[in-house]
């Protein structure tokens, strides 16, 4: 497994300058600063700023991200909401029991507008910056296998510093694990499924206590 080749792209210097900004720079000024309300609007900037790396990179072929519904790994589909509903359950049931099916429990109705709203507007533009942008753009810069792996599920992790919890930062380093390698072997449309699947499942479980920026404590 390796990282995607580029087309033509800035010099290497100018592209740890650019990677270090995008992903280490501005997640930590958004955790530090910025107010939970501005998430969605903090991610829409991204994502446009995601579209234009991309395009200035070239050579990216845009029609990979409606590409691979055949491909779709439904047995990973399932693992993963399997996976995501088993850790939800174990770790309210240590830590916030109360809040173990809260949104069934009080507001059905409101989960639904999670399920249909959630996949669009995080999963899909988390998707684009994180995976189409960092292997195509970044790809020469990236170390190889496993290893750009890793680098992508640490800056996926990262980005969630936010939320500052620890759960957060190891389920996000799993996830963003399973989402890179799910992009790089079936292609764009399995890493959002399984994005948008596991996210689904953790508001259904009960973990927006943990999740949801309204909820989220600075340590500071």
């Amino acid at each position: 497994m390796v990282a995607e080749t580029t087309g033509a792209v800035a010099p290497h210097r100018w592209l740890r300058f650019e990677f270090a900004a995008l992903y280490i720079g501005a997640p930590l000024v958004i955790a530090l600063f910025l107010p939970g309300d501005a998430l969605f609007t903090a991610l829409a900037v991204f994502s446009l700023a995601g579209m234009g790396l991309l395009w200035l990179t070239g050579g990216f072929r845009w029609r990979i991200l409606v590409r691979g519904w055949r491909r779709m790994p439904w047995r990973e589909v399932a693992g993963i909401a399997l996976a995501t509903a088993l850790a939800s359950w174990v770790i309210l049931t240590l830590t916030r029991p109360e809040a173990l099916f809260v949104i069934i429990r009080n507001r059905p109705e409101f989960l639904l507008v999670i399920w249909a709203f959630y996949p669009i507007l995080s999963a899909l533009p988390q998707e684009l910056i994180f995976r189409p942008l960092f292997f195509h753009r970044y790809g020469a810069i990236l170390p190889q296998g496993r290893a750009a792996l890793a680098l992508n599920a640490a800056v996926f992790s990262f980005a969630h510093l936010m939320f500052w919890s620890w759960i957060v930062v190891i389920m996000t380093f799993i996830g963003g694990w399973f989402f890179a390698r799910a992009y790089l072997r079936h292609g764009f449309p399995a890493a959002f499924v399984l994005h948008a699947v596991a996210g689904n499942i953790l508001f259904a479980m009960g973990m927006g206590l943990y999740f949801y920026t309204g909820n989220v404590v600075r340590p500071f």
